[in-house]
């Protein structure tokens, strides 16, 4: 089974959080669904310098991303794949970026966020950021 390491980024702007919904894929079950915006780690990049790479390559977006703000590892298994997520905090001081790759997008306050269809595997991040008093970016 092929296995992809990953990495996310939870895009934070005045207390929403950017919530990606995807596009058709090759598999149904991932089509549509909602993740946080991110993609596959390259050979030699570190999951911060991927994190920076794929926001500016799927949408135009700058974030200032260090190990200081990593939030949560996930292993997950899709019935084709599997995956090991890294997830990072990323403060952002404009909501303002360019649609490329998804089908759709929404800010939600993270009291709302548990609202959409996720991802399976970006469930446990859903779940630990309804948990937190307060969404903090440390190190930046």
């Amino acid at each position: 089974m092929k296995e992809l390491e990953v990495v996310a980024g939870i895009v934070i702007c005045n207390d929403e959080i950017l919530c990606m919904q995807r596009a058709k894929a090759k598999y149904d079950y991932v089509s549509y669904k909602y993740e946080f915006p991110g993609g596959k780690i390259e050979p030699g990049e570190s999951p911060t310098e991927a994190l920076r790479r794929e926001l500016i390559e799927e949408l135009e977006m700058e974030v200032v991303v260090s190990e200081n703000n990593f939030f949560m590892n996930i292993k997950h298994t899709y019935p084709d794949f599997r995956i090991n997520l890294y997830s990072y905090i990323c403060k952002v001081k404009s909501k303002e970026f360019k649609l490329k790759e998804h089908y759709s997008y929404i800010w939600l306050k993270k009291t709302e966020i548990d609202k959409l269809d996720w991802l399976p595997a970006d469930g446990p991040i859903v779940k630990k950021l309804k948990e937190l008093k307060e969404l903090e970016v440390r190190g930046l």
